[in-house]
């Protein structure tokens, strides 16, 4: 992990910018996490001695970018996952898709089934067995000559939410083979990064806005705002 990764950081809380590809916490690949590189750079900064607590509070997925916090503490960790259940905090992302994307401003609802096996959500537009609702809210904010850029904020928080709505309304997210896009990217991103996170801080109460700075390669480089 760079140091220029971190947002911010405190006694109670360490927010960081992760790259495209890194894990959030460790899973049946056993590749480096980004919960392995924060406990080694906590035990070098502070000399710990035995084990580092860092509590995982949400994920974003592997190919995205973007704000995620982890807790220091086993109170800021308890209070966090109590305001991400209440759905106190927001959650803001930048999501490319194709340029003819119809609508300037809308929401979408649907209904989400997770299948583990395929490491895969599929999204229905009535309720089915095992599903949850999820609802996410957008609009346009620039239009690129090919792409379309959509800021998304979260009302609900499924596994693969933004992705698996995008495709089912035919247009998945650039870059997401899994999703229905027809083309990879070549470095392996998606064109997918949360760029906000608001909370309030879990100690101090105090409300805190996260920005996640836009990425500088491909076509995230055609993206950032005047």
């Amino acid at each position: 992990m760079n140091l220029n990764q971190i947002i911010f950081e405190d006694n109670h809380i360490i927010v960081i910018n992760k790259k495209y590809g890194e894990l959030v916490q460790n899973d049946k690949t056993k590749d480096i996490s980004l919960v392995d590189k924060i406990k080694k750079y906590l035990k070098k900064k502070y000399l710990k001695v035995g084990n580092v607590f860092l509590g995982v509070i949400h994920r974003i997925d592997r190919p995205t970018s973007g704000v995620v916090i982890f807790a220091k503490t086993s109170k800021a960790l308890k209070r966090l996952n109590n305001q991400f259940k209440n759905r106190i905090t927001k959650k803001k992302y930048l999501a490319i898709v194709s340029n003819k994307f119809p609508n300037e401003i809308g929401s979408l609802e649907h209904w989400l089934l997770r299948k583990k096996l395929k490491n895969k959500s599929f999204s229905y537009d009535k309720k089915v067995n095992n599903s949850k609702k999820g609802i996410l809210h957008y609009k346009k904010v620039k239009k690129l000559i090919n792409y379309s850029i959509l800021e998304i904020e979260l009302e609900t928080g499924r596994h693969h939410q933004i992705r698996s709505q995008l495709s089912k309304i035919g247009f998945p997210v650039m870059g997401d083979l899994k999703y229905g896009s027809k083309r990879s990217n070549d470095l392996g991103y998606i064109g997918l990064h949360s760029y906000k996170l608001i909370i309030d801080h879990p100690i101090s109460k105090e409300k805190m806005e996260f920005i996640a700075s836009i990425p500088t390669y491909g076509i995230w480089r055609n993206v950032l705002f005047d």
